[in-house]
């Protein structure tokens, strides 16, 4: 199973309202991504502006090593990404900070394998193929 697979796959049990709160954080935060004007470029930002350019390194180089809680809350702290996706997948912020320490890397490397975003909408459309499939 490829990782789109699995980004679906999560997705589709957000959508439906089953599944575990990996899939409702992971399918919150492709809603996010795609309704965010950055997309994928403001999680890049957040981590390398906040000194964590080298997990977006690794993850974008296909090391997806998972990040901690505390790791997510200073990369993304102050984007209100953490707050958008826990609201989206019905989640805590805590709940949605474990999960997107698991779920970040998976993101980075398929969405922005050489670090870098792609257009932003190049990513909305990715992003709402994949979500049209479960709507």
């Amino acid at each position: 199973m490829g990782l789109l697979d699995s980004l679906e796959g999560m997705a589709a049990s957000a959508m439906t309202g089953s599944g575990s709160d990996q899939a409702k954080v992971a399918g919150g935060l492709m809603q996010v991504l795609q309704e965010h004007p950055e997309g994928v470029q403001a999680v890049l930002n957040g981590f390398q502006n906040n000194g964590m350019a080298g997990h977006v390194a690794q993850w974008a180089s296909g090391e997806l090593q998972t990040a901690t809680p505390d790791q997510v809350q200073a990369g993304l702290g102050g984007t209100g990404l953490i707050e958008a996706t826990a609201e989206k997948a019905g989640v805590s912020p805590e709940v949605a900070k474990t999960v997107l320490a698991s779920v970040m890397p998976m993101v980075i490397s398929h969405f922005a394998p050489n670090g870098q975003a792609p257009e932003q909408s190049q990513f909305s459309g990715l992003a709402g193929q994949l979500m049209s499939k479960f709507l």
